[in-house]
């Protein structure tokens, strides 16, 4: 669908502090579900929306809710949010003060899952509030908060709501709002789920179901695969990040905890930096991890998405001895920015999967790339996939070009890492990284609240084994690269010699002066005090 021209944000009628914030945020033209959804809202309609991630979909709700707010004289909490995860939640909170940059005082939102506490919402006196259905059924249930001046209900990524074993608390929530509300129901899919909320909050609902296939454009996001089995699989990235070949910050999945270790510390003995993130690690350490690769902070992250697939397991017995976190999800809601590279080292197990991992990526205006591998096992994914591309008319995936005998050079280096990657080291990682997070998340929930600054000493990249890491694996030496990529290669890394040529040379100079008895004497002049 394309963008009606005619509807830009100031022909919306907008307050100008809503506006100005807008603006600040570089929003210049709405996307086509938001010049659709923010006039309708606007007007005091229910809205049910089916829109794909990073279509611009949470501003529908929050734009008319803010305006709302603005004006119209209003007590208490005017608005609540509701979201499957922790993350998203966050995320919500974060784009509700980015949207009210210019109007802070008159808007006030409170995250629940950080500050959830019956003195924290008596202290902050929020009008917009945000969390999960467990929250707010918690809050509710010891008398925390009251609804009963509510005037807009938002569920976004509605339909993990119930699959995420929430509908018990849902129906607890909706108890407590009042009889009259504006309510958004936000969702990627119209699931039988979304349907029973329908009926359980909207009253009369525009639905708005955009023309849009469930990937990003084509002309934005490159598809394609490669055959390899798991030993080439690691071979395979092994050469695509040292020859240089995937440009700009990268995610990539893999489908198991086990996996994600795995991988960490094979690139670790390259001295390749990358993050892990998964359902096991703190949350206060996940959203740090997620908002320093947004700031760049980062490269590499390798995520997981299995937890949405074992929710949807157990939500009817939720395991007590489970440590994952079940309202854990990367590859949905969570927005991370300006990826360039989504990698499927594992194939994703379902199509949706596929299309909610490469959702991250080609956002907005932004382009990006999509690569996955593929063993024989996994096959019957990848035609599971090809079938409903093409039979949606989308575009079927094409294959990677890439020659993997160009790179059998690195296999003997590649291969005896491999064999030194045990499942006693992968275990012994596994359990560091979550004792070290477990210490970061808590140094993240109390000193680092009173100095932001020294946050930034805090980590998520550090290598597991150290020790074990050789200086020699960190190059590649020239005689390895393949005859087809020298130039390119050699290009590359000369750039980035003289980009650290300045900063060595000078570390070396003030080395050498140190050291050098005639440029280290330092001459005083002295007075002499004549005696009389």
């Amino acid at each position: 669908m394309e963008v009606n021209s005619a509807v830009s944000f100031e022909s919306m009628g907008l307050d100008p502090r809503l506006l100005k914030s807008v603006y600040k945020m570089s929003w210049i033209v709405p996307t086509p579900v938001q010049s659709q959804g923010i006039p309708l809202a606007l007007e005091g309609n229910d809205i049910l929306t089916k829109a794909k991630t990073g279509s611009g979909k949470t501003a529908v709700y929050l734009i008319p809710i803010i305006h709302k707010i603005l004006t119209k004289n209003g007590y208490g909490i005017r608005a609540v949010v509701i979201v499957p995860s922790k993350e998203l939640s966050r995320q919500v909170c974060c784009q509700t003060k980015d949207l009210s940059y210019a109007c802070s005082r008159e808007v006030k939102v409170l995250d629940l899952i950080a500050n959830g506490t019956k003195e924290q919402v008596m202290f902050q006196e929020p009008n917009i509030i945000v969390g999960t259905p467990s929250k707010l059924a918690s809050l509710l249930r010891s008398n925390a908060i009251n609804l009963s001046s509510l005037e807009c209900l938002a569920i976004d990524e509605a339909d993990l709501i119930f699959s995420f074993g929430y509908e018990k608390d849902f129906r607890s929530v909706i108890t407590h709002l009042p009889k009259i509300y504006q309510c958004f129901l936000m969702s990627a899919t119209f699931s039988a789920d979304v349907k029973i909320l329908k009926k359980l909050v909207l009253h009369n609902p525009i639905t708005l179901k955009l023309k849009d296939t469930d990937l990003p454009q084509e002309d934005k996001l490159t598809q394609s695969y490669i055959r390899a089995e798991r030993n080439d699989k690691f071979l395979l990235i092994y050469a695509l990040i040292k020859l240089n070949l995937l440009q700009g910050k990268s995610l990539i999945f893999v489908n198991t905890i086990d996996s994600c270790y795995n991988l960490k510390l094979f690139l670790e003995k390259f001295s390749i930096r990358s993050c892990v993130l998964n359902s096991e690690l703190p949350q206060n350490s996940r959203l740090h991890i997620i908002e320093e690769f947004n700031k760049d902070v980062y490269e590499i992250i390798i995520a997981t998405d299995d937890s949405v697939t074992i929710q949807n397991q157990t939500a009817n017995k939720p395991s007590k001895k489970s440590r994952k976190d079940m309202e854990y999800s990367v590859s949905r809601g969570v927005d991370f920015q300006n990826i360039k590279n989504v990698i499927n080292f594992d194939f994703p197990t379902t199509v949706e999967k596929y299309i909610h991992r490469i959702g991250r990526t080609a956002r907005g205006t932004n382009s990006g790339t999509a690569l996955s591998f593929v063993s024989s096992k996994e096959e019957s994914y990848l035609q599971q996939l090809e079938e409903r591309l093409s039979k949606n008319g989308e575009v079927i995936l094409k294959s990677y070009q890439f020659k993997m005998s160009e790179i059998d050079t690195f296999k003997y280096r590649v291969n005896g890492v491999m064999k030194s990657i045990t499942k006693l080291a992968i275990r012994n990682a596994r359990v560091k990284e979550i004792k070290t997070e477990i210490f970061n998340s808590a140094k993240l929930q109390t000193y680092f609240e009173d100095n932001p600054r020294d946050l930034e000493v805090l980590r998520h990249d550090k290598h597991l084994q150290p020790k074990q890491i050789e200086s020699s694996m960190k190059y590649i030496p020239p005689y390895l690269v393949p005859k087809s990529m020298k130039a390119t290669f050699s290009s590359s890394t000369s750039r980035k010699k003289q980009r650290a040529r300045p900063f060595t040379s000078r570390s070396k100079q003030l080395k050498r002066g140190r050291h050098n008895p005639l440029k280290s004497l330092s001459l005083r002049k002295t007075t002499v005090r004549k005696h009389k």
